[in-house]
């Protein structure tokens, strides 16, 4: 069996890697859908946010399908294994896919909050449009894209349903912290499970916290741009 520690650090790890490969491209999609309007961007912003509103097992049932020998992305239509089922991979797959709508969601409100205005006046200055990203709506949106990662980092935590279906709850290869608690439940060790439960709730707690501290308004600025 598993010792607590190393069921919280791989669970930890899990979700760095998760929301990292989150963030590459959840960021400049939420740029995207912020600040550009073309066919299809209301089509596309539903489809990114069903995850979050969908039953985890339904998303995990979705990409159990997806990568089964006969799916699209299975064996038999690509000629090759994967091997993403029921392996590390797959923990991180199933907690990307439930983190994205937060983080590209809280983004995209982030990079809204951003006048578009100081970015064209940045461009008359001679700015590229990479360079006025850069030095003008990164600084000011910068919090909330921290709150961002930091809102997707603890749903890769706390994700059960979508891991469990492709992953599976294989000790010492694929449990995660979720799925330990579930598993001391069911066998009757209430300790371990509270022991659990309790880091859990610290993690969250710290996170979710410091979130808020972002996403808190800037009074000071907002009163110098009166």
């Amino acid at each position: 069996m598993s010792t607590t520690l190393e069921i919280i650090t791989t669970t930890v790890l899990w979700a760095i890697t998760a929301t990292c490969l989150v963030a590459a491209p959840g960021l400049p999609i939420a740029y995207l859908l912020a600040r550009h309007q073309f066919p299809g961007h209301r089509i596309l912003s539903t489809l990114l946010s069903l995850p979050m509103v969908l039953p985890p097992t339904a998303v995990g049932f979705l990409l159990l399908q997806l990568l089964a020998d006969r799916g699209l992305l299975g064996r038999e239509q690509l000629g090759i294994d994967l091997d993403i089922l029921y392996t590390w991979k797959a923990v991180v797959l199933a907690c990307s896919v439930m983190a994205a709508p937060l983080v590209i969601r809280t983004a995209r409100v982030s990079f809204e909050e951003v006048d578009p205005e100081l970015e064209q006046m940045a461009r008359t200055l001679g700015y590229s449009r990479l360079k006025s990203f850069i030095r003008v709506t990164l600084p000011l949106a910068w919090k909330g894209l921290l709150a961002a990662v930091l809102l997707g980092f603890t749903r890769s935590l706390g994700e059960f349903g979508a891991t469990v279906m492709i992953a599976g709850n294989i000790p010492g290869k694929t449990q995660t912290l979720a799925s330990a608690i579930y598993s001391a439940q069911q066998s009757g060790k209430d300790e371990r499970a509270l022991l659990l439960v309790a880091v859990a709730l610290l993690v969250g707690f710290v996170a979710i916290f410091l979130t808020e501290i972002c996403l808190r308004p800037n009074t000071k600025n907002k009163g110098l741009t009166r």
